[in-house]
């Protein structure tokens, strides 16, 4: 069940095209407050595209976008710039500025918020710590493994105490005892910071470990929605064929 009733993210007949391609439909979605919600979807379903337009990165052909109810439509650009501060995003294999150290890295939108040189060391250690990466200031990111890579990003992405952290397929690529060790820092931060979590991925094992609901994304829309166990129990063929990875059925015709 939800950590609470209170809408968080809704997403409300949201529709998005890139030139003849329909990527979102009419999509209706709905995020409770500290709820961790996972998106399920193959390749190239739109998933992250779905994740943009949550931080109003992307704006909707058609439809809404509100967050705490308000339309990310209204508001200016510097007011979105703002107003994202409020979300933390950890992008695919970390996307991290590979010409500055993990200290520079995690500091980045720190400096930009005009913390002082104190706040911001004080602040970085903090972050490393929570991602059990102390001591890892001066490497570079070349030095860093795939699953260290991911982590400094999580300590990136936290570093203004977010509301709302978004994961794009934090573990695409990691072999499965990182792959759990990235899941259980997951569900940690969304403790730690009492905040709303979502995920998108294809990675059904990491799916049922941290989420307390899961989408399944096709053909622009929202097919099934559901707490972990219920999801798993759902009749409708297109859960059941992504569920058992199946090379027939609706999801492939």
């Amino acid at each position: 069940m939800p950590a609470s009733s209170t809408t968080k993210i809704r997403l409300d007949q949201v529709s998005k095209a890139f030139g003849d391609k329909q990527v979102l439909d009419r999509l209706d979605f709905e995020v409770y407050t500290g709820d961790s919600v996972v998106v399920l979807g193959g390749s190239g379903t739109g998933k992250s595209v779905l994740l943009k337009h949550m931080i109003g990165l992307l704006r909707p052909d058609s439809g809404r976008v509100l967050v705490d109810g308000t339309d990310l439509a209204t508001l200016d650009e510097r007011s979105i710039t703002g107003f994202r501060r409020r979300f933390g995003m950890a992008f695919q294999e970390g996307a991290l500025f590979d010409s500055m150290t993990v200290f520079d890295n995690v500091a980045f939108a720190l400096r930009r918020a005009k913390r002082s040189p104190r706040e911001v060391a004080e602040r970085v250690a903090a972050c490393l710590e929570m991602v059990h990466l102390e001591g890892a200031e001066r490497k570079m990111p070349a030095e860093l493994s795939g699953g260290m890579r991911r982590r400094v990003g999580f300590a990136r992405a936290i570093a203004l105490e977010p509301e709302i952290l978004l994961f794009d397929e934090p573990t695409t690529g990691l072999d499965p005892v990182i792959k759990a060790v990235i899941d259980e820092l997951i569900l940690e931060l969304q403790d730690r910071l009492r905040s709303t979590a979502v995920t998108i991925t294809h990675d059904l094992g990491s799916a049922f470990r941290i989420a307390d609901r899961i989408a399944l994304l096709f053909r622009g829309r929202i097919v099934a929605y559901a707490p972990p166990e219920e999801f798993r129990q759902l009749e409708d063929a297109r859960v059941q064929q992504f569920i058992r990875g199946l090379a027939s059925g609706p999801l492939t015709e």
